[in-house]
């Protein structure tokens, strides 16, 4: 058996203490801290928090540990039974998939504190907790008298844990599972709209996957009182962190819903229908898969379209959630020039920042895009018998429950065989490639009596001059430009800071200036590296960044209400 034991004593510090104990099994024994999570697909660098690592013998005798890589040791375990790993962690961030400590409580996810060695990782793992008496424990650990057991080092990693003075939680029932909704932090939940809603969702999904692939699982939530949105799965629960505190049941509650009926559908979809590449998960260096558009994108949609189809969500909050991915879609020219695909595979290239402008596109956005045109594509094939929902079922059963991972050919297939029609063109198209999207989804919103609509944006720079700004103490710097808009064409760059419009100072005030000057010629003042330069825009007729909103066509036929109706049920 593998021992853990973590220590929470001088949190003032911010390191936690932790010490391993495994089975030394050969005369070389490596150490490995995982090189990433799962969740985020890129490497963590998780050994920068490591001080003081040091190994100790079976006689308690400090034994040769070399690193061998940024996160591996090599241990000369020939003339010992045990090895004892002993280190600090700093924990002193705090979001869905870290480890954090201080006085009001240890908050640990594994995966990026807790070594492991491959010859003991399928042995059960028992955790000590050295906390105060007072603090409770919100985990889906098995308790086992003081102390937590799981059944092998991959549930290990993916078991996070919250020990805490300030947990408040409660319960729901749904299929013989039961759910626990924990908070942490300074909030006042409404429990009765909270299981009204999350048990909704929760029924919804189980019921178009027949099945729930555990028997407990758990919403731990960290509340803060400033602002935040991160989420992160598990297979038995999920890390949320959302704030300000003030806000999670009054403007924020559509977050908080939204985030966890994304997060409980992973449980299906990533741990337990998961890309081949990463079945099993390799922990020691990059998993790489151009699959992204399933494990996020298909998330994304089905994690809203559940909260539409539950009555949690009225359509008009639907449309808002939809929209929000139409115009990250739309004002992202990356899509010209890498596919969903390529963009997944190099997410652990520039992990999940911009990156260079224009390069490449979300995961998220493109992968929920093409989810929703897949549905309505297979509702169109099928006389609205099939959609999305049964192509995940199958992946599940199919997949999932006979212990393999899915390819991009078993997704493609599974697909097509619902569909009874070749999807190749689609995929070569639009998951593969860089044609636009404009068509497939006009033509999908509208065979559900959808319309797509758009004006320019009313903010002046950004509507009629092509480029989108941040205020900053001094003037407003440069953050998008629209490709050939007059603001590119000038010989503005990325971050030049606006400081003049026709040599007035902006003063707070660019849009209002602009629109003062809307009939004149107009030159910007711009600092760039310490120099300060002027272009004068040139003048045209047309308009550049759009503002996207949905809406149901003013009189439907027949046709599109009963398509509709089929697609949110």
């Amino acid at each position: 058996m593998v021992q853990f034991t973590f220590d929470s004593a001088n949190s003032n510090q911010q390191y936690v203490h932790i010490t391993a104990t495994f089975s030394a099994k050969n005369d070389e024994t490596f150490v490995q801290l995982p090189a990433w999570r799962p969740g985020r697909y890129e490497l963590g660098n998780f050994a920068k928090n490591v001080r003081n690592f040091k190994v100790f013998d079976s006689n308690n005798q400090l034994v040769a540990a070399e690193k061998v890589a940024k996160d591996r040791w090599s241990v000369d375990s020939s003339k010992t039974e045990t090895i004892r790993v002993e280190y600090n962690y700093y924990a002193a961030e705090l979001n869905a998939g870290s480890t954090f400590l201080d006085e009001t409580q240890l908050y640990v996810n594994p995966v990026n504190c807790c070594v492991f060695t491959e010859d003991t990782y399928h042995e059960e793992v028992e955790i000590s907790l050295n906390i105060p008496k007072i603090w409770e424990v919100a985990s889906s650990m098995t308790k086992a008298g003081d102390k937590w057991t799981v059944k092998n080092t991959e549930e290990l990693l993916d078991t996070p844990f919250i020990a805490s003075a300030g947990l408040q939680y409660t319960t729901y029932e749904v299929g013989g599972t039961l759910f626990y909704v924990w908070f942490n932090g300074e909030v006042k939940p409404d429990w009765d709209r909270l299981i009204k809603d999350f048990k909704a969702f929760t029924v919804s999904q189980i019921e178009k996957f027949t099945e729930f692939p555990v028997k407990e699982y758990h919403f731990l939530n960290q509340i803060v009182p400033y602002k935040g949105y991160h989420g992160v799965e598990h297979q038995k629960s999920t890390v949320v962190f959302l704030g300000p505190s003030y806000a999670i049941f009054e403007e924020y509650y559509s977050e908080l819903l939204g985030v966890s009926s994304h997060e409980l559908y992973h449980t299906w979809n990533v741990k337990a229908i998961r890309p081949i590449e990463m079945y099993p998960y390799d922990f020691t260096k990059e998993n790489y898969s151009q699959l992204g558009y399933i494990c996020e994108g298909v998330t994304t949609y089905q994690g809203d379209l559940f909260l539409l189809k539950s009555g949690v969500f009225d359509l008009d909050q639907y449309f808002k959630e939809l929209t929000t991915q139409l115009q990250r879609h739309f004002d992202n020219s990356g899509r010209f020039h890498y596919s969903v695909a390529e963009s997944s595979f190099d997410t652990w290239l520039d992990g999940y920042v911009a990156g260079a402008p224009g390069r490449k596109v979300s995961i998220y956005t493109e992968g929920c895009l093409l989810a929703f045109v897949t549905d309505v594509m297979l509702r169109i094939e099928t006389g609205d018998k099939y959609g999305l929902d049964e192509v995940m079922k199958r992946l599940f059963f199919n997949f999932a429950l006979q212990n393999k991972g899915v390819s991009a050919e078993d997704y493609q297939s599974t697909i097509e065989s619902i569909a009874g029609t070749s999807f190749q063109s689609f995929f070569d198209d639009y998951f593969h490639g860089t044609r636009p999207f404009e068509s497939i989804l006009f033509d999908s919103l509208d065979y559900l009596g959808i319309e797509l609509c758009h004006e320019p944006s009313s903010v002046y720079s950004e509507g009629k001059l092509g480029f989108k700004t941040l205020k900053t103490a001094n003037g407003f710097t440069v953050k998008a430009m629209f490709p050939g808009g007059p603001a590119e064409t000038a010989g503005l760059m990325l971050e030049d800071e606006i400081i003049a419009v026709n040599d007035i100072h902006c003063d707070g005030e660019l849009n209002k200036w602009l629109r003062y000057f809307d009939e004149d010629v107009k030159k910007l003042t711009v600092k760039r590296s310490g120099r300060m330069i002027s272009f004068t825009l040139p003048e045209v007729q047309r308009f550049f960044y759009n503002k996207y909103s949905l809406k149901l066509v003013k009189d439907p036929n027949s046709h599109q209400q009963k398509a509709l109706r089929h697609w949110r049920k």
